[in-house]
C-alpha cells in the first residue's frame, strides 16, 4: 500500500512538472517562430539564412512552391517587400525534435511591383538540427471568408 502510495506520489509528480518544464521549451520555441516575422519585415537575410534548414520549402497560398535560395534572394533585391505581419491564434505541437505551429496571419507586401494583402492560415514545421530549432517547411492558405 505504501510503495503504492510512494509511486502515485512519484508519478504525479512527474506528470504535472511535465507541462512546465514543456511549456518554458514551447515559449522559446514560440519566440523564435515569432521571429520568422521581424526577420521578415527587417528583412535580415543572413537571420533568415541561419533559421532556416537549407532545404526549407514554401508553398504560397496560391499553390506556388518556393525554395530557401529563390525566396532569399527575393528579400535581397527588394523583390518582395513585406509590409505588415500580424498572427493571430497561433498554436504549437511538439513531437520530440520537431514541432508544427499553426495559426493566421494577416500580411500585406509588395512582390514584383504587384501589392497584395490577405488573411493566410499557416503551417510550419520546425525541426531541431544540432541543438537549434530551424524550419523545415511553410505552407499558407488565403481565408477566404470572416472566421
Amino acid at each position: 500500500m505504501i510503495r503504492s502510495l510512494i509511486f502515485s506520489l512519484v508519478f504525479a509528480t512527474a506528470w504535472f512538472a511535465s507541462p512546465a518544464l514543456s511549456a518554458d521549451g514551447d515559449a522559446e520555441l514560440l519566440a523564435i517562430d515569432a521571429s520568422w516575422n521581424s526577420l521578415r519585415m527587417q528583412p535580415d537575410v543572413e537571420g533568415l539564412d541561419r533559421l532556416l534548414a537549407d532545404d526549407w520549402m514554401l508553398t504560397h497560398s496560391d499553390g506556388r512552391v518556393q525554395h530557401k535560395a529563390d525566396y532569399l534572394d527575393e528579400l535581397r533585391t527588394s523583390a518582395r517587400r513585406n509590409q505588415g505581419i500580424a498572427n493571430e491564434d497561433v498554436r504549437l505541437r511538439r513531437y520530440g525534435d520537431t514541432a508544427v505551429v499553426t495559426g493566421t496571419s494577416v500580411q500585406s507586401g509588395v512582390s514584383n511591383g504587384q501589392p497584395w494583402s490577405g488573411r493566410f492560415r499557416f503551417t510550419r514545421v520546425w525541426i531541431r538540427d544540432g541543438g537549434q530549432w530551424r524550419m523545415a517547411a511553410s505552407h499558407s492558405s488565403r481565408v477566404t471568408s470572416a472566421p
